[in-house]
């Protein structure tokens, strides 16, 4: 499995099992954390990736506060393609600028990872679709491969990702367990440095905001999908942001081997 130092939670989806007995191709879509700690390895690595888009779902102000690094060798097409939804440091700072009582209510208010999930399909098709188009539009010829993330490469990206691996046939059980990956890679530095982050603004990590900010329970994606299976299917759904019938064809035809 290709590793890029600096990254905690970047991954090739290639290799994933399909429904008719297939397997995705390497080195067309991945995802990641952002990629502002890149360091002059990581940079190198990444150079060397087949990935020539960045697919950017974190907000004006993430991206503000932290920028993506990316390799001066070649280009690298940069798609902003902001969500709302899953902005954590948005949300804790919200919850911080209130009174000790009312960031109490806001942390018992927040909203279940599988609600978060559900609040940015019923919004974010065209965004969700124009990830998936750049896919359908990578070719070999050059590093045309897709990145997708978001701050922690969990939330926003696995849904995105969720969605894509849906509409190319990936199996479920599949991408329920690429999902998941995600806590296991975070764990340790990454999660204790945004635990550390969230605690400098005075909010007390609860198990709940501790499995929002860090966590990916298989349950929350499952219920996601549901959302999507009651409204069509992953094809359907991003047919309903604005992807094309052939451009569903050309998705499954490049990302399926």
């Amino acid at each position: 499995m290709t590793t890029i130092p600096g990254l905690y939670n970047y991954r090739d989806l290639g290799g994933l099992p399909t429904t008719d007995g297939r397997t995705t191709r390497p080195g067309v879509l991945a995802r990641s954390e952002s990629l502002s700690s890149l360091d002059t390895a990581g940079l190198s690595a990444l150079a060397e990736t087949p990935v020539g888009v960045i697919a950017d779902f974190r907000t004006p102000a993430e991206q503000q506060a932290a920028p993506d690094r990316l390799p001066p060798e070649r280009p690298f097409t940069v798609l902003n393609l902001p969500l709302l939804q899953g902005a954590m440091a948005d949300m804790m700072k919200t919850i911080a600028s209130g009174s000790a009582a009312d960031a109490a209510t806001a942390l018992q208010e927040l909203p279940t990872l599988d609600q978060l999930y559900i609040s940015m399909l019923d919004g974010g098709a065209a965004v969700f679709a124009q990830a998936a188009r750049r896919v359908a539009a990578s070719h070999d010829d050059s590093p045309t491969g897709v990145l997708v993330h978001c701050t922690a490469g969990k939330d926003r990206t696995g849904v995105a990702t969720a969605l894509i691996l849906e509409t190319a046939g990936v199996q479920r059980d599949a991408t329920i367990a690429d999902y998941a990956q995600s806590q296991e890679n975070l764990a340790g530095p990454w999660a204790e440095a945004m635990i550390r982050e969230v605690e400098a603004f005075g909010i007390p990590i609860t198990p709940s905001l501790r499995t929002m900010l860090c966590g990916t329970p298989p349950a929350a994606i499952e219920q996601a999908m549901d959302w999507v299976d009651e409204h069509g299917g992953a094809t359907a759904y991003l047919m309903s942001g604005g992807l094309t019938e052939p451009e569903v064809e050309a998705l499954r035809a490049r990302l399926v081997a």
